[in-house]
């Protein structure tokens, strides 16, 4: 059954952000403008759709309503009317129930991505450099820009960790799907014997967060300088570029190294620390709701997979939805559309079902 009371609400709202567009107020305030204009537009795809769930509703009212005394071939008419009302109106019915499902306000934000290598070693650190690669591909796939804020690269070409900015619209709403435990089977290059191994590495999606929206304050953050160093910092070592920021209340450290002057370094870092802040954040509200769970990366370790990468089998199984690909290839070199909009989905089914049962 739908919630007429909260979409005649949503009626009611859109009806006056109507007329909050033409008032001066309003006219003559840029940013109050952008905010309204927002919100109608957001709205609009569901007015149009229960208004004209309201005219079919009452058109149907008023068709059952001519049945009584009606002749035998108008009878005909009428039911054959009546059907194909219904038949509308439960289109607008479903129609209706997929809108209302509630969008993730983040989805259109930049995101930060960090990898880190789990169980295996240097294998692990090499995992983590082709699901760095990986990533890069499917974000040219898709015109974003990359820009790497922070690395600890093995000596082997592998990566302990690297953290990289993802810049494009839309670009949370797929890749916060990668979220967690990715693991991989294989043969590594530096076994003699042949034997396959298993090694993981996590993946952590954060939305971009603005200053306006977590505010951090000077008191709270120590900044300390030092000379940039390998990878990234080469052009830059001869002075104190590199930036290092101890969020003092949670004890959270951010560095950041890869850019040319102290002051982009310690912008990038800030980024980074309020993309983490608003992520403890979000676990604590969910943890207050009683929807305690373990953060996106966990520990690292094998049993808390969500994806594994099989190169015997030439075969990708995502473990969240049960879908399996044997293109193995393709998916490293970026090709992550089908699992995205496999989850995308699965989620928006789960979250229909939720909308249903309320």
């Amino acid at each position: 059954m739908l919630p007429r009371e909260e979409l005649d609400g949503v009626l009611q709202r859109y009806d006056e952000l109507i007329g909050l567009l033409s008032t001066p107020e309003v006219v003559t305030d840029p940013d109050r403008l952008r905010e309204i204009g927002q919100e109608q537009a957001r709205l609009e795809p569901l007015v149009v759709a229960y208004r004209e769930f309201l005219d079919v509703d009452r058109e149907l009212a008023e068709t059952q309503s001519m049945r009584e005394g009606a002749d035998e071939e108008l009878a005909e008419l009428i039911e054959a009317e009546i059907e194909d009302l219904e038949r509308r109106r439960d289109e607008l019915v479903g129609r209706l129930e997929s809108l209302l499902v509630p969008v993730d306000p983040y989805d259109e934000r930049n995101v930060i991505m960090e990898i880190r290598a789990g169980t295996g070693g240097d294998e692990a650190g090499l995992f983590a450099a082709d699901l760095f690669r990986m990533y890069g591909r499917y974000a040219d796939s898709h015109g974003w820009h990359v820009d790497v804020l922070s690395q600890n690269p093995t000596g082997v070409g592998g990566y302990k960790e690297i953290i990289f900015e993802v810049r494009g619209k839309g670009a949370f709403s797929k890749l916060k799907w990668e979220s967690g435990v990715h693991r991989v089977q294989r043969v590594p290059v530096t076994e003699a014997s042949g034997r396959i191994h298993t090694s993981t590495a996590t993946v952590a999606v954060l939305p971009q967060m603005d200053e306006i929206e977590i505010e951090v304050p000077e008191s709270d953050v120590r900044i300390d300088v030092f000379r940039s160093s390998g990878p990234g910092g080469q052009s830059v070592n001869t002075t104190d570029s590199a930036v290092r920021l101890t969020h003092l209340p949670t004890g959270l450290v951010i560095t950041c190294q890869d850019e040319k002057s102290q002051l982009q370094n310690r912008r990038r870092a800030y980024q980074v620390l309020r993309a983490r802040l608003h992520q403890l954040e979000k676990e604590k509200q969910e943890a207050e709701l009683g929807a305690m769970r373990k953060g996106q990366v966990g520990s690292g370790e094998r049993s808390e997979k969500i994806r594994t990468y099989n190169f015997p089998q030439n075969r990708v199984t995502d473990h969240r939805i049960g879908l399996t690909s044997h293109r193995l290839e393709e998916v490293l070199n970026g090709e992550l559309d089908d699992f995205v909009a496999a989850l995308a989905a699965a989620d928006h089914a789960s979250r229909l079902e939720s909308v249903r049962a309320h």
